[in-house]
């Protein structure tokens, strides 16, 4: 992933090579937290990204609730 510094506005080439190493990635199974993480970027910004990108995200995972009958 290219290194970009932190708090810089990502546009053009940088962030077209960004959208296509975090869609990569997050198809691979890394979640958008880790995506985050990787990139000293917010969940927001990752998030935005890949839905720009038109990628289907996954549910949260985790026990679900439901009413007992």
């Amino acid at each position: 992933m290219a290194a970009i510094a932190k708090g810089r506005r990502v546009t053009g080439a940088d962030r077209d090579a960004l959208t296509r190493d975090l869609v990569k990635q997050y198809k691979s199974g890394a979640s958008i937290r880790e995506l985050a993480a990787q990139t000293s970027r917010s969940y927001g910004f990752i998030h935005r990204i890949l839905k720009d990108a038109g990628v289907e995200l996954r549910g949260r995972g985790g026990a679900t609730r439901r009413k007992k009958s």
